[in-house]
């Protein structure tokens, strides 16, 4: 195959695979899920912080309500204060008087122009890793129902979570491509490239390479078994959404 057939080959791959496994609106489905919480639970703020690929920060992607403009883009140690203590422990936690307790960091809230006196905060995190922690500021606890508050609020980390896991898997993917794309430059078949990521050692997440080859292959054959393919997929999907929960 020439560089020129491969790029070309690489491109069609990249144009039917993208919309099949890209998030969509993934920014804006955070965002309305940090202010729906805020909402529903009569808070001062929301916020999602997310660790770094290290681990090593906490890194404040979406944050509504006070001090939102302040709090957006913050970064601290993933070993510090409430947030920190949240994914070292991977447990969710709930403080009535935060003046009074050591891992509060008031210095921290001064930045952001507002100083809670109490916090809701649950792990943002999949059945794999941790990913970061979602922190409600000083909700109104009279309201009916407010003793299921951390119960509720861990349902919001997990769509949360399911979005994250969605980018991620997005972006692991696009490095199998190109895991791919560098044997393939060799000399190799794109598929064959493609199904050697998988049966080789590799960095790379074997099952989405797997998957990549699989719709490599069906990109060659035509309309009816793309077809039968993208039906079995949306059976898949469908099974997969009626599913309870697995336990953690």
């Amino acid at each position: 195959m020439s560089p020129d057939e491969l790029l070309r080959e690489l491109g069609e791959l990249a144009t039917s695979l993208g919309p099949a496994v890209r998030p969509t609106g993934t920014d804006e489905l955070l965002r309305s899920l940090t202010e729906t919480a805020r909402r529903l639970f009569g808070a001062a703020a929301c916020s999602l912080a997310l660790l770094s690929e290290d681990e090593s920060e906490l890194l404040y992607t979406i944050a509504a309500g006070e001090g939102a403009e302040d709090v957006a883009g913050l970064r601290i140690s993933s070993s510090h204060g409430i947030a920190g203590w949240v994914v070292q422990s991977g447990q969710p936690i709930a403080i009535s008087d935060l003046a009074s307790d050591p891992r509060f960091s008031r210095e921290l809230a001064e930045q952001t122009g507002y100083v809670p006196q109490t916090i809701l905060a649950v792990p943002v995190e999949t059945p794999q890793r941790m990913l970061g922690v979602i922190s409600l500021l000083d909700r109104d606890t009279r309201r009916p129902g407010a003793e299921q508050d951390m119960a509720l609020l861990s349902l919001f980390a997990d769509q949360a979570a399911l979005a994250l896991a969605s980018v991620e898997g997005f972006n692991v993917l696009g490095r199998v491509l190109l895991a791919a794309l560098a044997d393939a430059a060799t000399g190799n078949d794109l598929v064959l490239a493609l199904r050697r990521v998988v049966d080789g050692p590799s960095t790379v997440d074997t099952d989405l390479a797997a998957l990549a080859a699989t719709f490599a292959a069906l990109a060659r054959r035509g309309a009816a078994e793309r077809r039968l393919a993208l039906a079995v997929l949306r059976d898949i999907g469908e099974y997969l959404e009626r599913r309870p929960p697995r336990p953690r």
